[in-house]
């Protein structure tokens, strides 16, 4: 497998990083081993697993330094690892831009630590910025989570269009994996509309497995812990699971 997966979308507030930490977790629930690299300076990612956010060794100091293995750690959940985020990743593009080859240092970084990894999933800032190109010029194809609600569409078409740059200028080979479709209220008309909208649009990119509004989902990172750790019978655990599989049988390791 030994695959880099951006987890993206510019439109805050679409349960992006709910998707990284619980996708990884679900993935490595089926044997696989699962690195989560947390590239928002906000670092949900970090503290949802526990983390503390003022951790010294990060993205940032890997990115820096050229060499990301230092920065991971064993997460606590089996087949799982992390590399947190902190606040000195805010500064981390202002100290790229006079570097040479600064879109392409993620990568770099990753060169000696991807082999030990079934999957590495990369959870992006909100934001088309220098480290979400940093992630798609690492990566071998982009997750989109994408909210159903009326503006679900909004900023995908400026995020598939970076995409096409990034492919044009660092990563000819870059995919998009995926549309994961979230916080699906079942009992409205609206967030049955849209996914069917969405559907039409986007086709076989779209996962069947839809992720629920679901309370133990908002509720599991104030614990530090994935959903399947939280809380395995809610329906979130149930999805993210779903959602697993599903990204492993699109990869033929189901």
């Amino acid at each position: 497998m030994s695959r880099i997966v951006a987890v993206a979308n510019q439109k805050g507030g679409v349960g992006k990083t709910t998707t990284a930490i619980n996708l990884a977790a679900a993935i490595a629930a089926f044997d696989k081993k699962v690195l989560l690299l947390d590239l928002d300076p906000q670092a949900n990612a970090t503290s949802g697993l526990g983390f503390s956010k003022r951790e010294e060794l990060t993205t940032y100091r890997g990115l820096l330094s050229g060499e990301m293995g230092p920065s991971i750690r064993e997460s606590g959940f089996a087949n799982l690892w992390v590399a947190p985020s902190g606040r000195d990743l805010v500064g981390a593009e202002i100290e790229l831009v006079g570097q040479p080859d600064r879109e392409s240092r993620l990568r770099f970084s990753l060169g000696n630590v991807r082999s030990a990894y079934d999957l590495i999933l990369i959870d992006c800032p909100p934001s088309l910025s220098l480290l979400t190109v940093n992630a798609l010029a690492a990566a071998d194809s982009v997750l989109v989570p994408i909210q159903t609600e009326y503006f679900a569409l909004e900023g995908l078409s400026e995020l598939l269009e970076t995409v096409e740059r990034v492919r044009g200028s660092f990563n000819p080979l870059l995919a998009v994996e995926g549309i994961v479709l979230t916080m699906y209220d079942e009992r409205t008309n609206l967030g049955k509309q849209v996914v069917e909208d969405i559907r039409s649009h986007l086709g076989e990119k779209v996962f069947e497995t839809v992720i629920p509004r679901n309370v133990r989902l908002g509720e599991a990172p104030s614990f530090g812990k994935p959903v399947l750790a939280y809380d395995i019978k809610s329906r979130g655990a149930e999805a993210y699971l779903a959602l697993g599989r599903e990204f492993l049988k699109r990869r033929g390791l189901s």
